[in-house]
């Protein structure tokens, strides 16, 4: 583990709404798209349902996909600005089936400010721990999706949004076959 389970699970959640929009996808296109991502990933606390949360949530994408690529610098001003628009205010919380984690945010604030206050909370340990490194873009010809590295020898190299490091291996083994030929 690199980082502690929650900080993970954040992580891979802000891949995740990354590449909802990867390679000119849009898969939170309405409401029920919203609701299906946010049941996937586990979020729970108030919601209003409505047009403008689903926009909120879209910016708030655009945002982290920015950050994802980030230098470190850059994204250490992201991640204050996010905590500060939020006004996070970190504390100890016990819900569901996790035990004690951080949340900067009430159930009750605005959902992309939960959301952004959660990828800011998990991104501010990645450059804490100097692992900027370990958020990467797929390395695939045709491909822009996030990729978290959360391998021991950093050795993640492709996105989990479709079949991108299979056919990157199917390529190259007949690039092999036919250099031998």
């Amino acid at each position: 583990m690199v980082f502690a389970p929650d900080t993970e699970v954040a992580l891979r959640s802000v891949v995740d709404l990354i590449n909802s929009a990867a390679n000119g996808r849009e898969e939170l296109a309405s409401q029920a798209d919203l609701d299906a991502f946010l049941a996937a990933e586990g979020f729970s606390g108030s919601r209003t349902r409505n047009a403008a949360e689903l926009d909120s949530v879209r910016a708030l994408r655009n945002r982290l996909a920015e950050l994802w690529t980030a230098d470190e610098d850059a994204a250490v001003d992201t991640v204050n600005r996010l905590l500060r628009e939020a006004n996070a205010l970190p504390q100890l919380v016990k819900h569901d089936s996790w035990d004690w984690h951080l949340h900067a945010t009430a159930p009750e604030a605005p959902l992309a400010d939960r959301m952004s206050t959660e990828a800011a909370m998990a991104l501010a340990d990645v450059i804490r721990s100097k692992e900027m490194d370990r958020l990467r873009t797929c390395e695939a010809e045709d491909c822009n999706a996030a990729v978290l590295d959360l391998t021991r020898n950093r050795s993640k190299r492709y996105c989990d949004t479709g079949n991108c490091a299979n056919r990157a291996h199917v390529a190259a083994y007949r690039a092999r076959q036919a250099a031998a030929n």
